[in-house]
């Protein structure tokens, strides 16, 4: 299984060739932006769990690409490492005044920037700024999102929940329940992006659970097609012969076979129509409406 998605940012073909050879033979899955707009998309959609960045881009200075990643909800709690030729004191505090959480200047130690990678990664879980799956926003970022709610209007959070997974992950294991995970917070940012907004918050707090914040006027034609689009999708996760039935085959404590049915998304919301005192109030209420999705 990858160590983590890398994303780096480097318009030196030499340099991000050699960075994107060395990290993947260490595990990481590597993806290269050559410029900042590029780079800004591909966060979006792939969601790493670290960039790299260089300061010195054709389209625009990392500074910037640094300062919409940081002003963008989806992106917001991604680390990032600036990269870059200058050494100036002045140039590494305005990196770290927009956000980023490490700086390392060239020709660099590439053992050494592996270390500052590791650290970064492990650092954002150990904070429980992310979920080490997914790359999702995960458990303080939940709460700060949450907390925002008691103070807007207009919004709908969604309780998003797999059914069937732990069934699943017990036939075919932890490598391909992963992937699943995988696959399933890719599908909620793709229907996202096509029905929400830019600054729609998508959240991971665990197992096969998922959260979103979106306008209120969204809420039901995301749910709609997030279902449509899982129950249709997850098919390819299964063997010919599962997908063909239509079930899984598992056994029951007493060794009797039985008929689990292929996994489908249950999905819940609630709005700020209701009063809230609490956050607790909010998930507990969307829980119980996921809990009564039977469409």
């Amino acid at each position: 299984m990858a160590k983590g998605r890398m994303l780096i940012v480097e318009d030196d073909f030499d340099i991000s060739n050699m960075l994107r050879i060395y990290f993947s033979s260490q595990g990481y899955e590597v993806s290269v932006a050559p410029r900042g707009g590029d780079a800004l998309s591909l966060a979006r959609q792939q969601l790493p769990h670290l960039i790299v960045l260089d300061i010195m881009l054709p389209d625009m200075d990392g500074y910037a690409v640094c300062r919409q990643l940081r002003q963008t909800t989806r992106t917001s709690h991604i680390p990032i490492i600036f990269l870059t030729q200058k050494d100036e004191r002045s140039d590494r505090i305005a990196g770290l005044e927009l956000g980023a959480d490490d700086y390392i200047t060239k020709p660099f130690d590439i053992e050494e920037l592996k270390l500052r990678v590791q650290n970064a990664i492990t650092r954002s879980q150990i904070q429980n700024l992310s979920h080490p799956v997914s790359g999702l926003p995960a458990g303080k970022l939940i709460e700060d999102e949450l907390r925002k709610l008691m103070r807007a209007s207009g919004w709908a959070f969604l309780d998003c929940k797999i059914s069937h997974y732990d069934s699943f992950k017990e036939v075919y294991g932890f490598v391909a329940s992963d992937e699943v995970i995988r696959f399933t917070a890719l599908l909620i940012k793709e229907v996202v992006d096509e029905l929400g907004a830019a600054n729609d918050f998508i959240g991971h707090p665990g197992g096969e659970n998922f959260v979103v914040v979106a306008a209120e006027a969204n809420a039901t034609i995301i749910k709609t097609k997030l279902k449509a689009r899982f129950a249709e999708e997850i098919k390819t996760h299964y063997s010919f012969i599962d997908r063909e039935n239509g079930y899984m085959t598992t056994r029951s404590d007493n060794g009797a076979e039985q008929q689990v049915p292929l996994m489908i998304m249950k999905v819940g919301f609630v709005t700020s129509d209701s009063d809230f005192s609490d956050i607790r109030e909010i998930t507990e209420l969307a829980a119980e409406a996921r809990r009564n999705d039977t469409e």
